[in-house]
């Protein structure tokens, strides 16, 4: 007999991006990419809000405890969302204005979306 199999951070971390990129899109923003990694850090969903470009930090925490999802994403976190979202800018060549958004998502899928959760210097 078996253990039954665990779910993985990562396999968890995937679950809760779709989930993030399927509610964005229900929100009318269209999908551009994700998981966009390079040596500065990476960005779990770029997306698209009219001629805004998006890009989306996603969050997951099962409690509140020491702030909850949203809190995580630091001054560190932010320093590194922008450097890589510099970084993709550049590679694709794009020149629209550009946000950064969180969404945090809690125990029971439960979703908040913050847009504009934060200045970066992208240019």
């Amino acid at each position: 007999m078996t253990a039954p199999r665990r779910t993985t951070p990562g396999q968890t971390g995937d679950a809760k991006e779709a989930l993030a990129r399927r509610f964005l899109e229900q929100q009318g923003l269209q999908h551009v990419a994700h998981n966009v990694r390079c040596r500065l850090g990476e960005i779990d969903l770029v997306m698209r809000d009219a001629q805004t470009l998006v890009f989306v930090e996603v969050r997951y925490r099962r409690s509140e405890r020491f702030g909850g999802a949203a809190a995580s994403v630091d001054w560190r976190k932010q320093r590194k969302l922008s450097a890589a979202a510099r970084y993709f800018l550049q590679r694709r060549q794009i020149d629209l204005p550009c946000r950064f958004d969180v969404v945090a998502i809690t125990a029971g899928d439960h979703i908040d979306w913050i847009k504009h959760a934060f200045e970066g210097a992208v240019t």
